[in-house]
């Protein structure tokens, strides 16, 4: 069967730097309560006029130029995403316009913060099946629009951003793209919740902190399995960018003791379905990675969904 690899990623962040004392300035909150409890000391928000397409776009004009293509050598556009304000036109096809794509399938993904995994696992099969050649698969959530500003719990984690990548074919021995394992914990669906008219994001921090802690390190051991790679053989390890306070532990608990580990989350936030891909994006960017090294991607949130796989960096 024909493989699939990254050939290249791209990010973007919005201008303005949301600050843990800006935010005390309008909540009941402090810099050391925030970074105490969450790791984060900053976040990028989006303005009014950037909806979720123009983020998705910057991302996807960036590792389009990293790749050295054109849109027009795009197939297929897979956005991941849950606060696209309409239902139609979907976010992928708003994408493919302002890029002046031809005519590519454009399919929105709403599995929230494993919204991007999902999506690279689904381009990764679309291309072995023959029905795509190349995909740009984008994470790209503007969380600032469903955050609820009087809610110290949930508006201090909250950021904007996208990232983007390019999946294509290649010889199977070249494929730089494993296997996904993917799944839900159904009757934990209302742990992280976007609800509501207008909708608001909530969740119930201590069940998410305690079901990725103590079930999501076994679960990442078998994805690293099914990708015939080591824990210890990792490069590097990027979580869903939730919490640092989830991110360190449960990277430790899958043994990847050689990988680095992306804490994003401390200058981005929690971006949902863009924070996996950005975070990679700005790890290549810094060059604390190699090309062709594998990688651990792995996504959770909503729903409970999680799904993950193991990658070689473009």
């Amino acid at each position: 069967m024909t493989g699939t690899r990254i050939a290249a990623l791209g990010h973007h962040r919005p201008a303005q730097v949301l600050t843990n004392d800006d935010l005390a300035r309008m909540v009941d909150t402090s810099d050391e309560w925030i970074t105490s409890r969450v790791g984060i000391r900053t976040r990028h928000i989006a303005g009014p006029d950037e909806p979720v397409d123009e983020l998705a776009a910057h991302a996807a004009g960036k590792a389009l130029a990293a790749a050295g293509l054109t849109p027009a050598d795009i197939d297929l556009v897979l956005v991941a995403t849950s606060t696209a304000i309409d239902r139609s036109p979907n976010t992928a096809a708003r994408v493919a316009a302002r890029l002046g794509m031809a005519s590519p399938a454009v399919m929105d993904l709403n599995v929230v913060c494993a919204g991007f995994t999902h999506a690279l696992a689904t381009a990764d099969h679309a291309i072995r099946a023959g029905s795509s050649v190349r995909a740009l698969v984008i994470g790209a959530d503007k969380m600032s629009d469903v955050a609820d500003w009087t809610d110290r719990t949930a508006c201090v984690l909250v950021g904007d951003g996208a990232g983007a990548a390019v999946v294509e074919a290649c010889d199977d021995r070249d494929a730089g793209i494993g296997p996904v394992l993917w799944g839900s914990v159904p009757e934990m669906g209302h742990a992280v919740r976007i609800e509501g008219t207008p909708p608001r994001f909530a969740q119930e921090g201590q069940s998410v902190y305690r079901w990725a802690t103590t079930q999501l390190p076994p679960i990442a051991r078998r994805v690293c399995e099914r990708a015939s790679v080591a824990p210890e053989d990792l490069a590097a390890v990027v979580l869903h960018q939730a919490n640092l306070r989830i991110i360190e532990p449960v990277a430790e608990r899958i043994g990847a003791v050689n990988a680095v580990v992306a804490r994003d989350v401390v200058d981005s936030g929690n971006t949902s379905a863009a924070s996996i891909p950005m975070a990679l994006s700005r790890l290549l960017e810094r060059g604390d990675i190699p090309s062709g090294a594998p990688a651990l991607l792995f996504g959770f949130g909503g729903n409970l969904s999680y799904a993950g796989q193991v990658v070689r960096c473009p």
